[in-house]
């Protein structure tokens, strides 16, 4: 019986042979790229991020609020109160599509008895999500979202109203760290299918050079960057 996965894998490199004029990597060429593989080269660090933590989160509020969204530094057990008043204070409906995350699930969401929230993907009703994060950045102000069945892509993009709950523990200083934490993670071969980095609410220039908010994504971006 034919292993179809492998097969087309094979179709595929083969097609890139023929048109790179040129066989299967053999010797020390082969060698050179295994060890590549296997133990991947570390990029350039920025030195912005080159920071002690406490000023990494600083930095990461910084640029976050910069870049248009909000921010609210919270207590493990302010976390549900801040959803709730978040959503009281720009008049957003107390329905809440929220990621099936274990971390999330260590909050106490019982106590807000006006917050409605439904676990699981996101559906084009949705006005507001609530996610957690894999990562953040501190040199760019950047959020990282690793897919997978805690956390559907789809509540990145839905909703017009994004509020993610982000550990300090999990802001780093550059992307670079960023990787290194994926590999750990997951291991060699099984990374996530997807990995989103978001800087701020979705925007564009696209017509006259005007920038609008909510083109592509939320219009709305909210983390609440909790203290360890």
């Amino acid at each position: 019986m034919s292993d179809a996965p492998n097969d087309a894998r094979a179709q595929i490199l083969g097609g890139i042979r023929r048109s790179l004029r040129r066989g299967e990597l053999t010797g020390e060429a082969r060698s050179a790229v295994e060890t590549r593989l296997a133990e991947p080269p570390r990029g350039p660090s920025v030195a912005r991020g080159q920071l002690p933590q406490a000023e990494k989160v600083a930095l990461f509020c910084q640029w976050a609020e910069t870049l248009n969204a909000t921010v609210a530094r919270v207590g493990p057990a302010e976390v549900p109160g801040e959803v709730s008043a978040y959503l009281a204070r720009n008049n957003l409906p107390a329905n809440v599509a929220m990621a099936p995350s274990p971390l999330l699930e260590g909050y106490d969401w019982a106590s807000q008895k006006m917050l409605s929230i439904r676990r699981g993907h996101g559906q084009g009703s949705d006005q507001v999500s609530v996610t957690g994060a894999f990562a953040a950045i501190a040199e760019t102000g950047t959020v990282v979202m690793a897919s997978g069945p805690d956390h559907p892509v789809s509540l990145n993009l839905l909703p017009d109203t994004h509020v993610v709950v982000l550990r300090e523990a999990d802001i780093v200083g550059g992307y670079e760290d960023v990787w290194g934490r994926l590999r750990a993670r997951y291991g060699k071969d099984l990374m996530p299918r997807t990995v989103n980095t978001i800087t701020g609410p979705s925007r564009t220039g696209d017509i006259e050079q005007t920038i609008e908010l909510g083109a592509h994504g939320p219009r709305r971006m909210h983390i609440l960057v909790v203290r360890d």
